[in-house]
């Protein structure tokens, strides 16, 4: 037999005890970093209005359907060398007046974009826009007395134009 040896270096100079605390120690930083980016920012998908919110989307779907009488479409485009979005809408009879496009972020409300349209007699219009963040959009367009809508989504620069159409399968 042989006889044990007692080692005389002290245990902060050997491996084993640091790479058994090394575990406990990224747990413990991994821990505080998911609790710094749960703290530090707003949650944005929590509606506090939420009941409101319900009862207004019956109104919603009158909306959608009298853009479906109308037969209404909207194409749009980005072109992104000289900062306009370019738009064209068709419909049985085309709206006077002015159009809202509203474009939500798909996860920061901040980075939202209202803009105001003025079709010519064609339908035609162009807005400046001096740049399209990279992201999925929502697309709302209305009139201004909101009586009708056209509602989407645009994955923008994978999906270069985009066309709402007036949908009945709601």
């Amino acid at each position: 037999m042989h006889p044990m040896t007692m080692s005389s270096t002290p245990w902060y100079r050997e491996r084993w005890p640091w790479l058994l605390m090394a575990g406990p120690a990224a747990v413990l930083a991994a821990g505080a970093w998911t609790g710094w980016l749960a703290f530090s920012q707003q949650d944005a998908l929590v509606v506090g209005d939420y009941y409101r919110r319900g009862k207004a989307i019956n109104q919603d779907l009158r909306r959608d359907r009298a853009a479906a009488a109308m037969d209404a479409r909207v194409a749009l485009r980005y072109d992104a060398v000289h900062g306009v979005l370019q738009g064209r809408l068709s419909a049985n009879a085309p709206p006077r007046g002015t159009l809202l496009l509203h474009l939500a972020h798909a996860t920061q409300p901040g980075k939202d974009l209202r803009l105001l349209l003025r079709p010519d007699a064609g339908g035609s219009f162009a807005v400046p826009l001096p740049r399209l963040e990279r992201s999925r959009w929502v697309v709302l367009v209305e009139d201004d007395r909101r009586t009708w809508r056209l509602e989407g989504q645009w994955r923008w620069p994978v999906e270069r134009e985009v066309v709402l159409a007036a949908r009945l399968d709601r």
